[in-house]
């Protein structure tokens, strides 16, 4: 006998989660199905929360010598390095499980640990850690699985000399060199993390610019601090060859014709959509060339009432935007009003912090044609020069006249906050001369608005 649900959400990362408790405030019944033994998905367990914990911890750590120059001198030895940063981390990634779970629990969503696969349409099989069996249907469906590193021939991940994105963080210890495999978000976080830490770090991957999605000035700027701390950049290559010594060192041989010598390996070259074990066929469903789901605007797919959201729809595959997928498939899957986002901010996590929301300025040249850039460095702020942060950056794009905002761009420390200004103002329609008349908190990062604004006002074409 099937038991019966509004809404079941296979995976409990941001997006399976927020599907299941838009449908929970919409005063549905509904449940999520999570294999892992907790909840939150890889977000919590290997993504998002440890990067960023690990991140935050780095830059205490690193921050001693750095942000104090002459006043603090300050020397952490490795062992005591690594040890405060796992500390830190499991403190944090537990407490965060703690709140998911409780919020679930306060708004009746349903947990279920074990494996789900369709046997229909409307019909899952779960099946438990321990071997029992239970099933479940429900109208809608949301899948929303994740995904797992990507494993690509010739590398071979061992996870103690070759690590992938979900083993980095079992290191036992701070290695003295590490080489980095890919240009995206995860090798780029990583890099910068433990170029922090003083690991001597070369990123090298096919492209010829790290974060090829990224505003290309913001890019630059990132890469000055990250060869400010040690740390190369290998584009437009690849990797040939790799091999391991006796000794544990791995000896990398590049397309380029360069050999480079690490401690350890990170291969962060893309993720694989965690789908294999679902048995879409039985519900009609198959993926794309890529090896994702596809899907409509509301993240609907070919089949009435299943709904893919997060990593198995394919990019942007940031945390921010699988919550937002979740919340949009359930409210178009209940008949609810829509109050999707239009626009979603980007945020990379790196040192130092980059963030974007719309339109790069090579995306807004090709789309309008005309545009206008202002620019304010966070040296202009007098909270930039206290918190030592002069290297950070808020850029404003706009259109011919100067007037309305097509995107917003930052790098440097608290990026991601403040671009959700930008976004917010985009939003509600608000032009670029609010900027100069707001009154903004001083010393705060948010007045770089007011200078970017001058600034974009002056370049304005005269009358």
């Amino acid at each position: 006998m099937s038991e019966q649900f509004d809404l079941i959400a296979i995976g409990s990362g941001p997006a399976g989660r927020e599907a299941a408790l838009a449908a929970a405030q919409a005063g549905k019944r509904a449940l999520v199905v999570e294999y892992e033994r907790g909840i939150g998905g890889a977000c919590v367990r290997y993504g998002t929360i440890p990067s960023k914990t690990l991140r935050e911890t780095a830059m205490v750590l690193a921050g001693l010598r750095s942000k104090a120059p002459g006043l603090v001198n300050a020397e952490v030895a490795e062992d005591v390095k690594l040890a405060a940063l796992m500390r830190r981390l499991h403190d944090v990634v537990d407490a965060h499980e703690t709140t998911m779970t409780e919020q679930l629990g306060k708004m009746g969503v349903v947990r279920w640990h074990g494996r789900a696969s369709f046997v229909s349409r409307t019909e899952l099989e779960v099946l438990g850690r321990r071997g029992e069996r239970r099933s479940v249907r429900a109208p809608t469906i949301v899948i929303a699985t994740g995904s797992r590193p990507r494993t690509p021939e010739g590398v071979p991940v061992d996870h103690e000399h070759v690590m992938d994105s979900d083993s980095i963080l079992s290191m036992g210890y701070l290695p003295r060199s590490m080489a980095v495999l890919g240009g995206g978000v995860i090798a780029s976080e990583y890099a910068s993390i433990f170029a922090a830490l003083g690991v001597s770090v070369t990123m090298i991957d096919r492209g010829e610019r790290p974060l090829g999605f990224i505003d290309a000035e913001l890019v630059e700027r990132f890469q000055s601090t990250l060869a400010a701390a040690g740390a190369r950049w290998c584009g437009g290559t690849t990797v040939r060859s790799m091999t391991t010594s006796a000794l544990g060192h791995v000896r990398l041989e590049l397309s380029s014709g360069e050999t480079i010598e690490a401690d350890k390996v990170l291969c962060a070259l893309g993720r694989v959509a965690n789908v294999e074990k679902l048995n879409l066929a039985a519900a009609g469903l198959e993926v794309n060339a890529r090896g994702h789901i596809a899907v409509g605007p509301h993240c609907n797919t070919a089949v009435p009432g299943i709904y893919a959201v997060g990593d198995v729809a394919g990019p942007p595959s940031l945390a921010a935007a699988g919550a937002e997928q979740g919340r949009r498939a359930a409210r178009h899957a209940l008949g609810l009003t829509e109050d999707a986002a239009d626009l979603i901010p980007t945020g990379v996590y790196t040192i130092p912090e980059i963030a974007s929301v719309g339109l790069t300025e090579a995306q807004a040249r090709e789309t309008h044609g005309e545009i206008l850039v202002g620019r304010a460095s966070f040296a202009e702020t007098t909270r930039g020069m206290i918190a030592g942060a002069e290297d950070g950056m808020l850029k404003l794009v706009a259109d011919a006249r100067g007037e309305r905002l097509l995107g917003v761009h930052a790098v440097g420390e608290s990026a991601s906050e403040l671009v959700s200004v930008g976004q917010v103002a985009m939003m509600s329609g608000f032009g670029v001369d609010r900027f100069v008349r707001a009154i903004f908190n001083f010393p705060t990062f948010v007045e770089a608005y007011r200078v970017a604004a001058i600034d974009l006002r002056m370049r304005r074409p005269q009358k």
